[in-house]
């Protein structure tokens, strides 16, 4: 499952399993992705509530389907296939098309978004990979494209955001061999108008 200790639900003290209790899906199933937290509990509460508030809160303004596909875009850029593989079954499940979501897929793999996204959500993507790649290189002018092509001030937060918490989870999973094994593929905090309720199905 990774390549640190981590303490699963079963074995849990007190304090872990309190967190544990609100972090999970079916029958105490905990993705692997927070369990890598399990021996500094505090870094998981941390990532839960950076999480929420970026990806799953009702206050954000652009569609949940994009900012799961800057997500998937952005875990595919840093070769995180963790990622890729969880938050693909999440944004198949926003945009309920089999098939469009394959095509998005496809368009990632072959570096192609310009055949899936309008121009407007195609610069949005383009922020992001920069932001992954060559964050160094970003200036003002940047900014100024993308609203141009239409995003409020702050739905060019929500898209750095986003990209900038992928970044960061990309390397906690790929940096400690965090793997899907155990995993359900998909699940989410999906009551976007609690931002306390981290709870998995």
């Amino acid at each position: 499952m990774s390549w640190i200790k981590v303490v699963d639900y079963e074995n849990a003290d007190s304090r872990l399993k309190k967190i544990y209790d609100r972090v999970k899906g079916p029958n105490n199933n905990i993705d692997n992705v927070l369990s890598i937290h399990s021996l500094r509990p505090h870094s998981l509460v941390g990532h839960m509530a950076l999480y929420k508030n970026v990806l799953h809160n009702s206050n954000n303004e652009l569609p949940k389907w994009y900012l799961e596909a800057i997500g998937v875009y952005v875990s595919h850029l840093n070769q995180c296939d963790y990622c890729v593989q969880h938050h693909f079954e999440g944004f198949k499940r926003l945009l309920n098309d089999e098939e469009k979501a394959q095509n998005f897929m496809e368009t990632i793999k072959n570096d192609e978004l310009e055949t899936f996204f309008d121009e407007k959500h195609l610069a949005g993507m383009g922020y992001a990979k920069q932001l992954t790649l060559e964050h160094h290189t970003i200036t003002k002018e940047d900014i100024v494209h993308l609203k141009s092509q239409g995003f409020s001030d702050g739905e060019i937060l929500e898209i750095n955001q986003v990209a900038s918490y992928f970044n960061y989870v990309n390397r906690t999973v790929v940096g400690l061999g965090v793997n899907t094994e155990g995993d359900i593929l998909g699940l989410s905090p999906n009551d976007s108008d609690d931002p306390n309720n981290w709870n998995h199905n």
